[in-house]
């Protein structure tokens, strides 16, 4: 692999970071929403990751085993939403209840410090990797 693949890794990987804090900041921003029936309650998301391939050449000695991440897809949670008696609540079904978020705030931090201190991490190696390519390119002065 050469050094500017390095660039190409590590950026994938920041993409892929940032489209995890998206979905925890909006699992966040809807976790104590309610709604009046267990079908449009709000389920939390989460994103799924998977190692991009490329493409493979002619001399099988210059392939490279991976690229970097990208996101396959981003699936909602099967886990039920929270069920509350609440019958005076104007969004209570006809039984007086309503249908909170499925969201564990605690989880959620947790994947937002997780996704912060990933992309912090790929930001450290694109630096170093620039750092180095400098070096390099200054050697020859």
């Amino acid at each position: 692999m050469s050094l500017l693949g390095v660039f190409d890794i590590s950026g994938s990987a920041m993409n892929a970071e940032s489209m995890r804090l998206n979905v925890t900041a909006s699992n966040l921003a809807n976790a104590d929403s309610v709604s009046s029936s267990e079908k449009t309650a709000y389920r939390s998301r989460h994103p799924i990751f998977a190692t991009q391939l490329k493409q493979f050449s002619a001399n099988p000695e210059l392939d490279e085993p991976g690229v970097g991440v990208r996101v396959l897809d981003v699936i909602q949670s099967g886990a039920a939403p929270l069920k509350r008696f609440q019958p005076d609540h104007p969004l209570a079904d006809a039984n007086g209840y309503v249908y909170g978020s499925n969201v564990n705030p605690v989880e959620e931090l947790t994947n937002m410090i997780s996704a912060s201190r990933s992309f912090q991490g790929n930001v450290e190696v694109m630096t170093t990797a620039r750092d180095l390519v400098l070096k390099t390119l200054s050697m020859g002065h």
